[in-house]
């Protein structure tokens, strides 16, 4: 008889149930995942609640893809790696015939896998990690040291790596972050450790402020009863944001960032818009007479990830508090109403 284990299990929007499932049968070219820990993310968030185009109707799939674990299994033919050791997997797989993958954005192949998007993912005790993951470079060693939970931020650190790339932060910048949700509130310890020299968040929440301040904000603002603008262009000496960073959301957001940013400065739109609601109102004239560059990032490569890791590996980013409630596996329901509720940064399942 087939071995069983413990996973969280999609069966439909807000149906998500901790249950016994077949244990992962891998094949000579795979690598069998021991999970430590799999955080919750906003993108698992949605899944839940039925807004992901990849959970169609009838979809019964394991989600997670913030995942650190150890090696259970190796396939005979797998080479480099050894069970026990600690790892962490980048969810994004790319087809490898795509141009998006062959020049190193596997996260923009039309034809990518996903680890917890279309492929089972590591809300369970056990996770299957594809051949295409391994020999894409997707296993990456992790230090024993390293907490598994903070070890499993990599991926969303890589998305934020990716945002500030397409946007050069960089010494001397006045960084403005919109949204203090724990991207926000990475794009802030990134931008510092870039050089920055004063990060201003914008957040309507007085907890997520409070969190910001704490956890290294120059300033935070209400951008509903403070003017924003006001307190961009009095820590910039009058010139304005040299980067605007919108990791909310937000319809606002992302038209005020034009108005705040400096002549040359530069705006990443992290955030994406309900698809039902795209458009915004854009002013075409502040980017022409201001040279402004507006950009979009999306998810991670896995290059991103691995760049990512290294600076984890480095510590000289303090990780730890950003992980603010740990559930065991079987609890799961619980920690995502957790993940859910405006006042945890990222919730850890811990198998």
């Amino acid at each position: 008889m087939r071995e069983t284990m413990l996973a969280a299990v999609y069966h439909g929007p807000h149906d998500l149930r901790v249950e016994q499932a077949p244990r992962p049968l891998i094949a000579p070219d795979e690598i069998l995942l021991r999970v430590l820990a799999a955080n919750i993310c906003g993108t698992d968030l949605r899944i839940l609640h039925g807004g992901h185009r990849l959970y169609p109707p009838g979809t019964v799939r394991i989600p997670g893809h913030e995942v650190v674990g150890e090696i259970a299994e190796l396939g005979s033919d797998v080479e480099g790696y050894r069970v026990g050791q600690r790892v962490f997997v980048a969810p994004n797989v790319g087809s490898g015939h795509n141009r998006q993958t062959i020049a190193g954005h596997n996260n923009l192949d039309p034809d990518y896998r996903a680890i917890g998007i279309n492929l089972d993912g590591a809300f369970a005790e056990y996770m299957r990690v594809p051949a295409a993951a391994i020999r894409q470079g997707n296993v990456m060693p992790m230090d024993e040291a390293v907490d598994p939970a903070v070890g499993a931020l990599i991926e969303p650190l890589a998305c934020v790596l990716r945002g500030q790339n397409a946007v050069g932060v960089s010494g001397g910048d006045v960084v403005v972050v919109m949204g203090a949700g724990p991207i926000g509130i990475l794009h802030m310890k990134l931008a510092r450790f870039r050089g920055a020299t004063c990060v201003v968040v914008s957040e309507p929440a007085d907890g997520r402020r409070q969190q910001a301040l704490e956890l290294g904000a120059d300033r935070v603002v209400n951008p509903l009863a403070d003017d924003l603008a006001a307190v961009v262009q009095a820590e910039s000496d009058g010139r304005g944001a040299d980067v605007v960073i919108v990791a909310a959301p937000s319809k606002p957001a992302q038209e005020s960032a034009l108005a705040i940013a400096a002549i040359g400065g530069r705006i990443n739109f992290f955030g994406g818009l309900p698809k039902q609601d795209p458009f915004i109102r854009f002013d075409s004239n502040a980017v022409h007479y201001k040279e402004l560059v507006v950009t979009g990032t999306t998810a991670c490569s896995t290059y991103d990830c691995l760049r990512a890791a290294e600076i984890v590996r480095s510590g000289r980013i303090e990780l730890a508090p950003l992980v603010t409630a740990r559930f065991p596996l079987a609890e799961a329901n619980a920690a995502f109403a957790a993940a859910a509720d405006g006042a945890n940064l990222r919730v850890a399942l811990e198998p």
